[in-house]
């Protein structure tokens, strides 16, 4: 009698059995250090301009023309700031004042413009509403540097070339901000406490401005930082209404003295110390009403 043996099967370790297949392996263009590495290029690439702005505003004409920019010795920040006080009898504050007149008070004004039509498209229904929204569409794709001679012979028109409404009253229209407002208007305003606050006996007024305007809040602080900025920087329609530079806005101020820097080049220091107190009431206006962005985000709720 003869007995076979046959080999044990092999086993494997309880931690493979329960294992299963290995995840492939992440290509490296996926990885935590690409993916780190490719934010720090953004940021050094979206700071750097800025850092040598900061620098540079506190160099000298000599510093400036030589490219010693960004060496941290020899600041003269100090008597920058005093030569752009007092060059052309403090013309340059003269400059931003104007800027925070035409950006503050037409930003202010053109986004309350700008959610009251929102509000109404949103909210009552009108015969030839959705043509005329239509139109309010069609007035985003018209980019504003082609309106500027058509209001500028306008302006002439009506005598006001050369004066602060005809940089002022432009800004007050912003079709784009109608249609954003629209979108804030249906996402935030509930329509159940419109017919509340009616049915309580609230005329349509004081529902706007009581319970909607409130809470369209973050469509209107996006609209005021949208058209704020927008007419800050805006350049073209200054450059062809106004020939005072009493009434220049920074930007074309500024312009204005960087044309002048082959012939005098003691203007390049305040240039640049210009464009940087030029940026500041963008970076005040983005930080402070921040805020707004963050409670927009539980307005409109139904309880």
């Amino acid at each position: 009698m003869s007995t076979t043996l046959t080999p044990a099967p092999r086993t494997e370790p309880a931690a493979r059995r329960t294992a299963g297949p290995r995840p492939p392996r992440r290509p490296w263009t996926l990885s935590k250090t690409a993916v780190n590495g490719a934010l720090v290029l953004a940021t050094v690439y979206t700071l750097l301009p800025l850092g040598w702005l900061v620098t540079a505003s506190a160099k000298n004409t000599g510093d400036l023309l030589v490219g010693r920019t960004l060496t941290p010795e020899r600041f003269h920040l100090g008597q920058n700031l005093h030569d752009l006080a007092t060059t052309g009898d403090g013309i340059y504050f003269r400059w931003y004042l104007n800027s925070l007149l035409y950006a503050g008070l037409g930003a202010v004004l053109c986004a309350f413009v700008c959610v009251c039509a929102g509000y109404a498209f949103h909210v009552y229904r009108f015969p030839g509403k959705e043509q005329l929204f239509g139109l309010v569409l069609l007035g985003v794709l018209v980019p504003t540097t082609a309106l500027a001679l058509p209001m500028y012979l306008l302006a002439s028109e009506l005598h006001v070339v050369n004066t602060f409404w005809a940089v002022f009253v432009p800004s007050l229209v912003n079709p784009f901000g109608v249609y954003l407002a629209r979108v804030f208007c249906a996402g935030y305003v509930p329509g159940e406490v419109l017919e509340a606050a009616r049915m309580d006996g609230a005329g349509e007024l004081r529902t706007f401005w009581s319970i909607g305007l409130k809470m369209v809040m973050p469509g209107f602080v996006t609209v005021f930082l949208f058209q704020f900025t927008a007419i800050w920087n805006n350049f073209f329609l200054p450059l062809v209404m106004l020939s005072d530079n009493r009434l220049f806005p920074v930007s074309l101020g500024l312009y204005a003295w960087n044309t002048q820097t082959h012939a005098f080049p003691e203007y390049y220091p305040l240039v640049v110390t210009g464009s940087l107190l030029a940026v500041l009431p963008l970076v005040i206006a983005f930080v402070v009403l921040q805020r707004h962005w963050k409670a927009g985000l539980t307005a409109g709720s139904v309880k």
